[in-house]
């Protein structure tokens, strides 16, 4: 018997080994990996590059503490706000401890304005993270189960109507934040409209309130933009990362521009681990390979090509209510639980998973070939149309 707590539904497979998109078993079976780690894996399994400089870093200092200067913590900084337009990065070690130094910092934000009880705006169907703050803001009644009391200070709107954030300006003072996905991951790969993310950077102008993207999932690449808010053409004040920022390193950020910027000062907030050397490299290596082997523009096209290919080989299909994403980032809705499909393409040698009850959600590596793509539309629909006729 394991003594590994029994958090996790796990597959029966464990994987000795990994080869750019695929994965091998104890068995040696291969697999292609349509999930990427749940959107880490940016480079997919054994990327030359990344592996020398881990392991260059490895050999000269792995941890030093933000007791003092860390170089490599700097540049990656200076090359995010590059990359974003903001001024400021806080490193963490996931998505949910950025989750919770935003949600920390827009709190301070109120208190500092005068709101005795700062609230902020979240969506339905949201999710992020699962520490008590990050828990209380998702939108998923299933995770919050038996851990009440959950945190105060969230309101909660339908996602993607911005007449509800509008009515909130009006009828609640305490409000000093916005948080949303612009792509909701766990939510089923639901895709925030441009228009509608405008008008949420108008609201908040209009007074005085923090907008806050959670890109832990959406972020770095996925959808062929750097960042996904970038396709509406807005800068937010506050914007977390986690996830495929470090290939499989772990590492998470918190960036803040405009009225965000000089909040936390020293003693506000910290991290043990967050920002060391070797995540941090992880994450600069990454950003270097995904901009000199134009993978932004390759998770435009593969993306491109598997939403082509699945709605070209499932129309007709009934069963079938949608299939929606942005690059590298797709949902495959069926009008059922499709959660037995996730162990049949396990059979088949694909990684897949089903989210929201009823949603293939498909988040390859930003490496994805045309090939694999290919191999990952041929694999996948004749188990969707088997499903759906059984």
């Amino acid at each position: 018997m394991s003594h590994v707590m029994q958090t996790y539904g796990r597959l029966p497979v464990a994987f000795s080994h990994g080869q750019d998109s695929y994965l091998f078993d104890t068995d040696g079976k291969r697999y292609l990996d349509a999930l990427s780690g749940i959107a880490v894996s940016t480079l997919g399994h054994n990327h030359p590059v990344l592996v020398r400089a881990l392991a260059e870093q490895a050999g000269r200092v792995l941890h030093t503490s933000n007791l003092y200067q860390i170089p490599a913590q700097e540049a990656l900084a200076d090359r995010l706000a590059a990359l974003s337009g903001m001024s400021e990065v806080f490193f963490s070690n996931s998505g949910c401890e950025a989750n919770e130094a935003a949600i920390k910092l827009a709190r301070y934000y109120g208190h500092k304005r005068g709101v005795e009880k700062p609230a902020i705006v979240v969506m339905e169907q949201a999710f992020h993270g699962r520490t008590l703050a990050t828990l209380s803001a998702t939108g998923n009644r299933k995770v919050q189960a038996g851990f009440e009391p959950l945190v105060s200070g969230f309101v909660r709107v339908p996602f993607d109507d911005v007449g509800a954030i509008e009515q909130l300006a009006v009828s609640n003072q305490s409000v000093v934040a916005v948080l949303l996905e612009p792509i909701q991951g766990e939510g089923g790969i639901n895709v925030a409209h441009t228009k509608y993310l405008q008008a949420l950077r108008r609201v908040c102008d209009a007074h005085g309130w923090l907008l806050m993207v959670d890109e832990v999932q959406c972020g770095v690449g996925r959808t062929g933009k750097w960042f996904a808010h970038q396709l509406a053409g807005i800068t937010p004040d506050v914007m977390t990362l986690a996830k495929g920022l470090g290939s499989g390193v772990p590492i998470g950020a918190c960036l803040t521009a405009g009225a965000a910027v000089g909040v936390f000062g020293p003693g506000n907030h910290g991290s043990t681990f967050g920002g060391n050397p070797l995540a941090c490299t992880a994450a600069l290596t990454t950003l270097e390979v995904l901009a000199s082997d134009d993978l932004l523009a390759n998770a435009v096209a593969r993306g491109q090509q598997i939403r082509d290919g699945l709605a070209a080989a499932l129309a007709g299909v009934g069963a079938l209510v949608a299939i929606r994403g942005e690059g590298l980032m797709i949902g495959v809705e069926l009008d059922r639980p499709c959660g037995a499909l996730v162990g049949q393409a396990l059979e088949a040698g694909v990684l897949i998973n089903v989210t929201a009850e009823r949603v293939v959600r498909l988040l390859p590596p930003l490496t994805f070939s045309e090939a694999d793509a290919t191999a990952l539309v041929e694999t996948l629909v004749p188990l969707i149309r088997n499903f759906v006729t059984a």
